[in-house]
């Protein structure tokens, strides 16, 4: 997959079906999207491309709390590529693009710089000056201008539109079952483990610590059943995110103890996949109480595990 960051960059590029979209989370409708753009791109013996942009077009116009991002940049082009997409357009979302009259947007971008034959967009999709871009006048362009368009209809889930603001909801409540119902798989949160108090260590479970990026949405604090992807391997794991009540103050981080696992990966790169939440994060009156519940917890988070294989 090639990725181009600006549209100074795009050029030579083969003919395309777009699918166009902002993909935070590359959720079960925009895998369908993109699904239907590599299948209808194998037919034709053309690309296919997605055009996204690199920052959330929110966040640009300043007027509403910050939209955080489901997926880190790199999980995202990880996932684009492994459905298939040839060319990714991560194009930052900017004054000028913002004032892009919609026809001209049509044809200067789509066509003039991406070579698109065919646009695959959601049913509320918008682009150009004032929004005024919708899937109606992409329908219309393309009547004269001789590409194809397929517009997606909602997709639901036990009654409920499936979108990117309501999987940040679900996590943002820590409903990991239901979020993975509407993202189409589990949630994950990934970095470099980093070196902690070193208590886990201490009482006998020895934890790897992640920092909360403040830009990527997080579950609340509390205990997970957790998987830990490390160096292509899957580990049983059991995560607690929150800020440490029982021991002192700290801020929220996401720490992961392996079972049956001795290493120490610091500096590492980990991801943590996110099953079920088990409880809150609680205060405990002394450390003695605070290993107690973890013991229980790693009893309950093992069972769970042994419930799947």
């Amino acid at each position: 997959m090639k990725i181009f960051n600006s549209l100074d960059q795009i050029e030579n590029v083969e003919e395309s079906i777009v699918v166009l979209g902002n993909f935070d989370g590359v959720h079960i409708g925009h895998q369908k999207l993109i699904y239907r753009a590599v299948r209808n791109a194998k037919s034709a013996g053309t690309k296919a491309a997605v055009f996204t942009f690199s920052n959330h077009p929110r966040n640009f116009l300043g007027k509403e709390e910050i939209v955080k991002s489901i997926l880190y940049p790199n999980e995202k082009a990880r996932m684009l590529r492994e459905l298939g997409v040839d060319y990714l357009y991560n194009i930052e979302f900017n004054e000028e693009i913002m004032n892009t009259d919609p026809i001209d947007f049509i044809d200067n971008i789509l066509i003039g710089k991406m070579n698109m034959k065919e646009a695959v967009c959601g049913f509320n999709y918008r682009f150009g000056k004032f929004a005024q871009g919708t899937p109606e006048v992409l329908m219309r362009e393309g009547i004269t201008k001789g590409y194809g368009i397929h517009i997606l209809e909602p997709i639901r889930v036990e009654g409920e539109i499936v979108s990117s603001t309501l999987i940040r909801h679900l996590i943002e409540n820590g409903e990991m079952v239901k979020c993975k119902k509407f993202m189409g798989r589990n949630y994950v949160i990934g970095g470099k483990v980093v070196v902690g108090n070193k208590l886990g260590r201490t009482i006998g479970f020895p934890t790897s610590n992640i920092t909360v990026d403040k830009n990527m949405v997080t579950p609340p604090n509390g205990v997970y059943v957790t998987i830990c992807h490390h160096n292509g391997i899957d580990y049983p794991s059991i995560t607690n995110v929150g800020v440490k009540p029982t021991i002192g103050k700290y801020k929220k981080n996401v720490e992961t103890h392996i079972f049956n696992f001795d290493s120490i990966l610091y500096n590492k790169e980990i991801r943590v996949e996110f099953l079920e939440k088990m409880r809150d994060e609680i205060k405990f009156d002394s450390v003695k109480e605070l290993s107690e519940q973890i013991t229980k917890d790693c009893v309950s988070a093992k069972a769970y595990h042994e419930s799947l294989t």
